[in-house]
């Protein structure tokens, strides 16, 4: 029971910490407030995290490894090139559309951790890189499509997830499906396979 307990705390700390840092920034967060929130003492908070700079970590990386196991699960479905790509667009554009919050933070407070923690975030930012880089190589030896640098093209993609967490709202003028739909259909005209697209079902008229 008490270790149930403790969990628990655990995730409050870190679900209020987020939304903490989303709201004023890490530096401008105190533990004080993230204990007040929570509703312990700060002294307790040490139960769960040596300090700040750890909570902070562990969000990130948290983050990361969702994204990483998100697009390895996504992209397991795929029975060729062009459809695990396309599944891989599904994956990064919901992920970052849903967890807007946390894209914020990923991208705005990396500055914040020290120089051992960065590097910690940074590589696995560098493996979800690599995993959407291989899977338009694949759709380049697969199909024969041309696109002008494959490493650039894979900055288009990462760069649609940043740009979707920045707008996105469930209430707004376009659904989640049609925000996908459409940016599929971008990157799939960029490659110039459209008719590729269409045989896993993406229509780019």
């Amino acid at each position: 029971m008490a270790r149930t307990q403790g969990a628990q705390t655990a995730n409050a700390i870190a679900e209020v910490a987020a939304s903490l840092f989303n709201e004023h920034g890490y530096e401008a967060t105190s533990l004080r407030q993230i204990a007040s929130e929570v509703g312990i003492q700060v002294g307790s908070l040490y139960n769960h995290i040596d300090g700040k700079n750890e909570l902070l970590h562990n969000i990130m990386v948290g983050i990361l490894d969702d994204l990483l196991d998100a697009i390895r699960n996504a992209t397991a479905a795929g029975t060729d090139p062009v459809s695990r790509l396309v599944l891989a667009l599904d994956c990064h554009i919901r992920f970052h559309a849903l967890r807007s919050r946390d894209v914020f933070i990923g991208n705005s407070e990396l500055r914040s951790l020290p120089p051992e923690n960065r590097a910690d975030v940074i590589n696995r930012r560098d493996a979800y890189e690599e995993i959407l880089r291989d899977l338009v190589s694949d759709v380049v030896h697969a199909t024969g499509a041309d696109p002008l640098d494959v490493r650039l093209q894979t900055y288009a993609i990462l760069a649609i997830g940043t740009h979707v967490s920045s707008w996105y709202r469930p209430d707004g003028d376009m659904s989640l499906d049609d925000v996908v739909a459409g940016y599929t259909r971008v990157i799939l005209r960029q490659l110039g396979i459209e008719e590729f697209g269409m045989r896993v079902g993406i229509t780019t008229a």
